[in-house]
């Protein structure tokens, strides 16, 4: 039984990160209405940002770093959405074509990673951290951290949406865009929110990835990218709350199916599930009529 909880723990750091990544692709997909294949890529290059302000140029602490990785992140997400995605969407009707385009940029930005920070394997400026029992878990302190950064971050994510009016504006152009608009709402503004909230939350989830996996390579949220798809088809598309219930369960699944099979064979199990349910609900196990 040790391997077993060592890997719920682990399945309980995987969920953490895995959630904060489907929540802010959900995020932006509930207001775009498209999905952004770029996001991995957005990630990758958060973690980079991170990378840059803790071990090659600023030397801050790997937490003050994380921050402001992410908040670059979240402003060049909003870059790109002005100048590049926004305009593609408002002149074709069709959903596919933009979605065209985030794959561009997906490769665009894996490129640009490459040529500036190269293939090889990177690791943060970390303390060498020893692991503590948390009753039957074997767990770092920075794991432990992530984790109640993911908790936090989903109680903030609630607050915002059940009770305050931009919470509420993204809630409704969630549910009819045009409606929205001419209820009063801003809804270029409201965009322009999210873009930052979903470009700060996939900083964020590189990073505490780069942190979790103790290193960063640059095809890094490429390869996660899937198993956030699968978290959120699972959770129902443009649901929210969906979207952290689905992160939960496949970050389990994945990680303790690790205790019983090769764990080189622990993503399939993602694949599985994501299958099963397309199969049998293919609305999502957590979907509720509309979205969010």
């Amino acid at each position: 039984m040790p391997l077993f909880w060592l890997s719920v723990g682990f399945g309980f750091v995987t969920a953490s990160v895995l959630t904060i990544s489907s929540v802010g692709l959900s995020l932006q997909f509930g207001i775009t209405n498209y999905i952004n294949f770029a996001y991995g890529d957005f990630m990758a290059l958060g973690a980079y940002f991170t990378y840059v302000l803790n071990a090659e140029f600023f030397h801050l602490t790997i937490w003050l770093a994380l921050v402001g990785g992410s908040l670059m992140m979240g402003i060049l997400a909003v870059f790109l959405n002005h100048f590049l995605l926004s305009p593609f969407a408002r002149r074709f009707n069709k959903t596919f074509y933009v979605m065209i385009v985030t794959f561009g940029l997906s490769l665009i930005i894996l490129n640009v990673i490459y040529s500036i920070w190269g293939p090889d394997v990177r690791t943060y400026a970390m303390p060498l951290e020893h692991v503590v029992h948390v009753g039957p878990f074997l767990l770092t302190r920075d794991q432990i951290i992530v984790m109640f950064v993911a908790i936090f971050l989903m109680l903030a994510i609630h607050v915002m949406l059940k009770t305050t009016r931009l919470g509420k504006s993204m809630r409704a152009m969630s549910d009819n865009t045009t409606l929205a608009m001419t209820s009063g709402i801003d809804t270029r503004r409201i965009t322009t929110i999210t873009w930052f909230l979903s470009g700060t939350m996939a900083g964020l989830a590189g990073s505490v990835l780069g942190i979790t996996e103790g290193n960063l390579t640059p095809a890094a949220g490429e390869l996660f990218l899937f198993v956030i798809f699968a978290a959120v088809i699972v959770g129902g598309v443009g649901s929210i709350y969906g979207a952290m219930a689905g992160a939960v369960l496949i970050g389990m699944a994945t990680e303790v199916s690790a205790a019983f099979i090769n764990p080189e064979y622990k993503l399939d199990v993602a694949f599985v599930i994501l299958i099963l349910t397309l199969l049998f609900r293919p609305s999502g196990l957590f979907a509720r009529p509309g979205k969010g």
